[in-house]
């Protein structure tokens, strides 16, 4: 099974890119929001989903692992396809779908183009307990990207280790999440760690 390839951008079309590896070109289906990233000629490094089917063996492509465990989870929910969670993950960037589901926003999910109203509630109430797990996973371990190296965010950095604390603190994942979401909301993104723990814990004593 193929976990990553590293290569050069050979082309880009609507739903994948080429990649040349060594004079070798796989095709790979991407996000939208990941093929806006690519270039002609470029080098590119991309943690790989391989599907294996009868008919086809099919290559998804992702920035970072946190992307691709999100690709994965989204199709542990009933009526999401490999098409609707790349479609959810062009929309939405991992933090921005990992706060929607902690605020239960259904409708942030719902402006993916093919998921509906319906199908929104159920992916962010079936995935409100692992949200934070993949949140904490894909930012907390030195806030790096592994599939291409780039530093997180401050402001997701400090998200992430906010919602490790509260963990650490006894705080149910789901809650911690929920309780950091509605803080950076209120604070703002460029709030440190620290105001996020006291903002968290304010709204975890209600």
């Amino acid at each position: 099974m193929i976990g990553k390839l590293r290569g050069l951008v050979d082309a880009v079309g609507e739903q994948h890119a080429i990649i040349d590896v060594n004079g070798v070109g796989y095709e790979v289906f991407c996000s939208s929001r990941t093929l806006r990233t690519l270039q002609p000629g470029s080098e590119v490094a991309l943690a790989i989903e391989t599907h294996v089917r009868e008919d086809a063996i099919r290559l998804f492509g992702f920035t970072s692992e946190i992307e691709r465990a999100w690709f994965r989870t989204l199709q542990s929910v009933q009526g999401v396809g490999s098409k609707v969670a790349l479609a959810v993950l062009g929309t939405l960037s991992p933090q921005d779908l990992a706060t929607a589901i902690a605020l239960q926003d259904w409708s942030a999910v719902e402006r993916t183009q093919g998921v509906g109203k319906k199908l929104a509630q159920r992916i962010v109430a079936e995935l409100k307990d692992k949200a934070p797990a993949l949140s904490v996973a894909g930012l907390g371990a030195g806030g790096v990207s592994p599939a291409k190296g780039e530093p997180a965010t401050p402001e997701s950095t400090a998200a992430a280790e906010a919602i490790s604390a509260l963990t650490n603190l006894g705080y149910q994942p789901g809650p911690a999440s929920q309780a950091v979401a509605t803080a950076m909301r209120e604070l703002g993104e460029g709030a440190d760690t620290a105001k996020l723990i006291r903002r968290g814990l304010k709204e975890l004593s209600r």
